[in-house]
């Protein structure tokens, strides 16, 4: 299959080592000279330029940061310009769902479908072929992309129409951030009951409290530690939750509380690294 790349970077690159190690030609966008030779490298064909990457393409994947970015590739940019019709855009980024719809309303100009499909884990879960994706579109267009997303995305989960994955996605990373704000929370009173906090953390997870977002925070030594690694992109989704929540007239619930106790474990560590840092 031929298909197109943009966002070649910390998770699409590992993305692009399956996908041409699977058989597929892949045009990839690589901005700087440096960038291309390193995906030539890789086996795929690098492009120079959005269009290209388009250009007689079955799909085109889409693994930008964020929604600005999606905007800039899909709406502002000229990636349908050479797509052919039945083809797809898939986009793997976590962001609002109006977004996903914003481009598939411009790309239906060309007969250009598109299929919503962020993705749950990290460059390790893709290196393995294992990362979960939540995918919203049309039945044909999920069905005409699978091939290539199996190729990484296991299980590739068809969870509704466009947009049901970046609802999904949402309140997935929305329930993994509340944890990690009930973690700091337990850790919080741990201290008051004298219990230290390496201690509670590698107790817990021999207990029915375990969960991933433990698992990460023990790996990580402390949950301010754990929570600066993964704020950068838990922030600017939390700020999509609380926005579309807003938009449908519902509200977080217990999981606002949750999400509550992680911005203070995020400005608390933020505090401690000031205090350090004039301290030294």
């Amino acid at each position: 299959m031929r298909l197109g790349f943009v966002g070649a970077g910390r998770m699409g690159r590992p993305m692009v080592g399956r996908l041409v190690r699977a058989g597929h030609e892949v045009r990839v966008l690589g901005r700087t000279a440096e960038a291309r030779a390193a995906l030539a490298a890789d086996g795929a064909r690098p492009v120079a330029d959005v269009a290209a990457a388009g250009e007689d393409a079955a799909a085109v994947l889409v693994c930008v940061f964020d929604d600005a970015q999606v905007r800039d590739v899909c709406l502002d940019g000229p990636l349908t310009d050479r797509m052919p019709r039945g083809s797809v855009v898939v986009l793997h980024t976590t962001g609002d769902p109006d977004t996903a719809e914003a481009v598939a309303r411009r790309a239906a100009a060309r007969g250009v479908e598109v299929v919503d499909a962020p993705v749950s884990g990290g460059p390790h879960d893709i290196a393995a072929g294992r990362i979960s994706l939540f995918a919203g579109g049309a039945d044909d267009a999920v069905a005409r992309v699978r091939p290539a997303l199996g190729c990484y995305g296991d299980p590739v989960l068809h969870v509704g129409p466009l947009g049901a994955g970046r609802r999904v996605k949402l309140l997935n990373n929305a329930l993994f951030a509340a944890q990690i704000g009930l973690l700091a929370e337990a850790v919080r009173l741990g201290a008051a009951f004298g219990v230290a906090e390496p201690v509670l953390l590698e107790a817990l997870g021999h207990g029915s409290a375990s969960s991933r977002a433990l698992a990460g925070v023990a790996a990580r030594g402390s949950v301010a530690r754990f929570a600066e690694a993964v704020g950068g992109f838990l922030g600017k989704d939390m700020d999509v939750v609380r926005r579309v929540t807003a938009g449908h007239g519902a509200d977080l619930g217990a999981l606002g509380g949750g999400l509550d106790a992680l911005t203070a474990a995020l400005d608390a560590a933020a505090g401690e690294r000031t205090r350090t840092s004039t301290a030294g």
